[in-house]
């Protein structure tokens, strides 16, 4: 089933009303004042001879806040963990999801999660990112056997012990039982992905994925908020979506935020066309699209770091620069992005020298941001010592001229 039902706004209307309320919008913005509902809707719509003028506007919104180190974009060192790719979601972008039984179907042992954050480790990875599928054992009898075997109750439960055995037999830093998971990794994220619920409807892009409900999804983030849990999120562009959408589910990641203060990060990412999935056939962002979303969210969110998957938007990642991000998430160097395997990461040092030709120096990061370090290193435990051993004066990764961690 092709899963295009949904319509998308043309991105760049043609029209003279549509040209003279950008360029209104334009005129009037102030450097690191977040914009208006009706202006980021106007600015996203903008046609494609406005476009330098907005990325500059982001990019002076980057420069007028203090709290982003001025000529410097960040990037985690990471390994991956695919926990299990079982998943009760069916949702019509994702290949990464399994049934019990279909080729490629697993869950990692402990064995095999402690083998590949150890190689890691060796590489001076200091990010451990675990991806798994929502709630398998609610589908799935099989699921709930493997558990069983391994000891554990839920899939959280397990997620739970493997992000404690990385802590407490690696150097990494592990990155929603929101309470327990907080004393064994420094943050956590959920991507909210869009506000729109339509996309729940019978053909469309979260048919069939109980677990995208826009108000579950947005309930979570808001738990981890009065938790003071540092929290990553961001929307997905191109799943059915419309320009408003885009507009409005950074708006409800930025409410969140000025309610709780925890949002560390939020990352605009964009759907990717793949064979096997029903929307193989949808058409992708353009970059112009990608480049007036991440403009949006910074104009949107001036005090909350922007980031964009570099190898989601190859080759013409290091545009995004221009559009007013200061992270690239995470980069590693020893496992592929399990989500989208077809697209591979950058290599370091291409991606340090194509920052660097964008006038930007490139640095290692912790799993979480340096003005969000000293609140959970405040808490008394190993994750706070691993922490405080891995930071430098400025809150980033501790390294030597290789890129390595060194031992504190």
């Amino acid at each position: 089933m092709i899963r295009c039902n949904v319509p998308i706004t043309e991105i760049t209307p043609g029209s003279r009303e549509c040209r003279a309320a950008c360029t209104s919008a334009l005129a009037n913005l102030r450097p690191g004042e977040p914009i208006s509902r009706e202006v980021a809707v106007q600015l996203i719509r903008c046609p494609e001879e406005d476009l330098p003028t907005l990325l500059a506007a982001a990019r002076d919104a980057r420069a007028a806040k203090k709290r982003f180190k001025p000529g410097i974009i960040t990037y985690s060192r990471k390994v991956f963990l695919p926990l299990t790719n079982l998943c009760r979601d069916y949702c019509g972008y994702c290949i990464f999801r399994r049934d019990p039984g279909d080729p490629g179907a697993h869950t990692m042992t402990p064995e095999e999660v402690l083998s590949v954050a150890r190689a890691g480790e060796k590489l001076g990875c200091t990010e451990a990112l675990f991806s798994l599928g929502d709630k398998p054992e609610l589908l799935f009898p099989e699921m709930r056997e493997t558990l069983s075997h391994l000891g554990y109750k839920s899939t959280l439960h397990y997620l739970e012990a493997m992000c404690e055995l990385v802590l407490r037999e690696t150097g990494l830093l592990s990155a929603e039982w929101i309470a327990r998971l907080a004393a064994v990794s420094p943050s956590m994220g959920l991507m909210l992905e869009t506000t729109n619920s339509a996309l729940l409807a019978p053909g469309a892009a979260h048919d069939n994925a109980p677990d995208k409900v826009p108000a579950k999804r947005l309930r979570t983030i808001a738990d981890a908020g009065k938790q003071n849990v540092p929290f990553t999120t961001g929307l997905l562009i191109g799943i059915g979506e419309s320009l408003e959408d885009r507009v409005d589910t950074l708006l409800a990641i930025r409410d969140m935020n000025d309610r709780y203060g925890h949002i560390q990060e939020v990352i605009v990412q964009n759907f990717r066309v793949k064979p096997a999935i029903p929307m193989a056939r949808c058409p992708e962002p353009t970059r112009g699209e990608m480049l007036r979303a991440v403009a949006v969210a910074r104009l949107l969110l001036p005090n909350v770091n922007i980031q964009a998957p570099p190898n989601l938007s190859a080759p013409y990642y290091d545009d995004l620069a221009d559009a007013g991000i200061n992270d690239w998430g995470g980069i590693s160097p020893l496992t592929p992005d399990f989500i989208n395997p077809e697209k591979p990461w950058p290599h370091l040092e291409q991606l340090r020298l194509r920052t660097e030709a964008k006038g930007f120096a490139l640095r290692q990061r912790l799993p979480v941001y340096p003005e969000f370090l000293p609140a959970v290193t405040a808490k008394p435990g190993l994750l706070s010592e691993k922490l405080r051993a891995a930071a430098d004066d400025d809150g980033l990764a501790k390294t030597n001229e290789g890129g390595m961690l060194e031992r504190a």
